[in-house]
């Protein structure tokens, strides 16, 4: 919440005032100086918003966490969480989900995302908790895909790709869009459908998603049912999923990006360089 404070400050210097005269000669008193008077701020000046306790309980548990005290940030946070504080929900849900500072529990995880699922799914799309919210979505989506034994949360492919479907779709979320056209792609949770796979994927990867540049690229690189083999098309993906990976696990983006192009004829290497050079150039504007 954004609190407005709006502050007067007037200064007036004291200087050594002299018996004034009238027009007529005789003397008077030399009026008080201004900053002595009382001030009345403007009728219309609003005052500052009282600060919630549970924004304050955010704060305080942010804070403590970037300082290294987990165990009072997680009180903070929890009491926050408590009293239906969306990103403090969302922000324990990623602690156990990580096991950051803790010991890692899957089945708080999803109680915490399950909350903000239940509580904030009609949220509007394009604000800055909305972002939050979509991935407490793919967050559960994860979770259904595999189960949690320890926590009575069985497998279920099918809610998985609603999990996804929704925060896809309503969210627009690209990490959304990705999963859900690799569930396409593979058929996990309903009918293989590559068409529709390469349009979720299409979608995310123009957002910079790069798993999903890489899955793109390779569909489009080997083509599919419903789906014409673009092989340059594919390789300007693989390209810019290569350069984007980074992490140690990313590996296989790189090895999908080197099959392709030691296998990708002279002309498909030249037209993908094309279709890159035009693309970064749109990027840019």
């Amino acid at each position: 919440m954004l609190a407005g404070v709006v502050g007067l400050m007037l200064a007036v210097p004291l200087v050594h005032v002299r018996s004034a005269h009238a027009f007529d000669g005789t003397a008077q008193s030399a009026p008080q100086p201004f900053a002595s008077q009382p001030l009345t701020p403007p009728a219309n000046v609003p005052s500052a918003p009282a600060v919630r306790p549970v924004d304050e309980a955010f704060r305080t548990g942010a804070q403590a966490l970037r300082a290294g005290q987990t165990a009072k940030g997680i009180d903070a946070l929890g009491y926050a969480a408590a009293q239906g504080h969306a990103m403090a929900q969302w922000k324990l849900g990623r602690i156990y989900a990580d096991g950051d500072g803790v010991k890692r529990d899957d089945g708080k995880a999803f109680e915490y995302f399950s909350k903000i699922a239940n509580t904030h799914a009609e949220d509007y799309p394009g604000t800055a908790q909305s972002r939050f919210v979509a991935n407490a979505f793919v967050a559960l989506g994860s979770y259904y895909l595999v189960g949690i034994p320890t926590a009575g949360v069985k497998r279920d492919p099918s809610r998985a790709r609603d999990m996804y479907a929704y925060a896809a779709s309503y969210f627009g979320d690209a990490d959304a869009q990705f999963h859900l056209g690799k569930l396409y792609l593979e058929g996990i949770g309903g009918p293989r459908d590559a068409r529709n796979a390469g349009r979720w994927l299409t979608l995310a990867a123009q957002k910079g998603q790069f798993e999903a540049q890489a899955v793109l690229g390779q569909l489009l690189f080997r083509g599919d049912e419903g789906v014409p083999r673009q092989g340059a098309r594919g390789l300007m993906w693989l390209t810019l999923a290569r350069d984007a990976a980074s992490r140690p696990g990313d590996k296989w983006v790189v090895d999908l990006h080197e099959e392709a192009f030691a296998e990708a004829t002279t002309d498909e290497r030249a037209m993908a360089l094309t279709y890159l050079e035009n693309w970064l150039k749109t990027a840019k504007r």
